[in-house]
């Protein structure tokens, strides 16, 4: 009997999430009629361009965390601007790189079904497909977005390096994450680079005072100010030591030791559900299927379907 109610409340809450998708106009196999090829064509031209430049893979990552956390997942952060008054002027988005790949794949899909996906749909698969080509995890991308027409440098307010716990929380229940989600998709940090401005406070001036950041690895820190000089403005850094071009669980080893690169990594340590998150994900068994169901959550974020927005031709510009 116990296991029969179990089961009647799993399915509900399964029904309750996909009556959420649903509702949202969002569903697996979008364009399965409309443009059956979609996901295919885009994943050819994600490979291609992988194979050529792996590093690629964490800026494309973050160009879609960084769309769906201003205005929602909408393509916004894609926009050109005459004026330099777009999403993608902010400071936050000048290090994204790789929106070469999102027009690739809009000027193949254009080819074969003009009209029909949108380019923020295109940036949820090549989010997914660049972790697929790092060997990471896979996921099934829900689509059915279009594409918003407005992009404002004023708008943008991402979650910082500097943030603290409290914050990040905070950041993220607005987009419907929880605390989980918060740890799980900073995993993502465990490929890609960082730069000493970022951190260098953590260093040489914590507290305004010429000390460091008590909570970061004390040997650690002595490597990074080897690297690091006070004044360093260029100089990259590993996100994840030892591991920066594979997908794996050795960020959470890291941040659980008091080595996780930003103030932002070391925060997670700073609340009881974050820390206890970071050393389940640390273990590894669930990161990987974890980090999928946070990804597909995020990308229901603010989501315009049915009438609204538009499918835009060309992912830079407005129709």
């Amino acid at each position: 009997m116990a296991a029969c109610k179990r089961l009647v409340v799993a399915c509900f809450f399964l029904v309750l999430l996909l009556a959420e998708a649903n509702a949202q106009g969002l569903k697996v196999g979008f364009y399965s009629k409309t443009c059956p090829h979609a996901e295919g064509i885009v994943k050819k031209v994600v490979f291609a361009a992988m194979k050529k430049a792996p590093t690629l893979g964490a800026p494309l990552l973050r160009m879609f965390f960084h769309d769906c956390f201003v205005r929602g997942c909408d393509g916004s952060v894609l926009l050109d601007s005459s004026n330099n008054q777009a999403e993608k002027n902010a400071v936050p988005n000048l290090s994204l790189r790789g929106f070469g790949i999102i027009d690739d794949s809009k000027a193949a899909l254009e080819k074969v079904c003009p009209g029909i996906v949108s380019c923020s749909d295109i940036l949820a698969l090549v989010a997914r497909d660049a972790m697929v080509a790092l060997e990471g995890p896979t996921w099934e991308v829900e689509t059915g977005r279009r594409d918003g027409r407005v992009s404002n440098i004023n708008e943008v307010n991402l979650p910082s390096p500097f943030d603290n716990i409290a914050k990040l929380i905070t950041d993220f229940r607005t987009k419907g994450l929880n605390e989980k989600d918060l740890v799980v998709l900073s995993g993502g940090h465990t490929i890609g680079m960082g730069h000493c401005p970022l951190m260098s406070n953590r260093l040489y001036n914590f507290t305004g005072r010429g000390d460091s950041d008590p909570s970061l690895d004390s040997e650690y820190a002595t490597n990074l100010r080897k690297k690091c000089k006070p004044t360093d403005t260029t100089t990259a850094l590993e996100m994840d030591p030892g591991s920066f071009k594979t997908f794996d669980v050795s960020y959470f080893k890291l941040v659980a030791k008091r080595r996780g690169l930003f103030q932002s990594d070391a925060a997670l340590l700073d609340n009881s559900k974050t820390r206890a998150h970071v050393l389940e994900q640390a273990r590894g068994s669930t990161f990987f299927h974890d980090f999928g169901v946070s990804m597909v959550k995020m990308g229901r974020t603010g989501v315009l379907t049915g009438r609204a927005g538009e499918i835009r031709k060309m992912c830079r510009v407005p129709n």
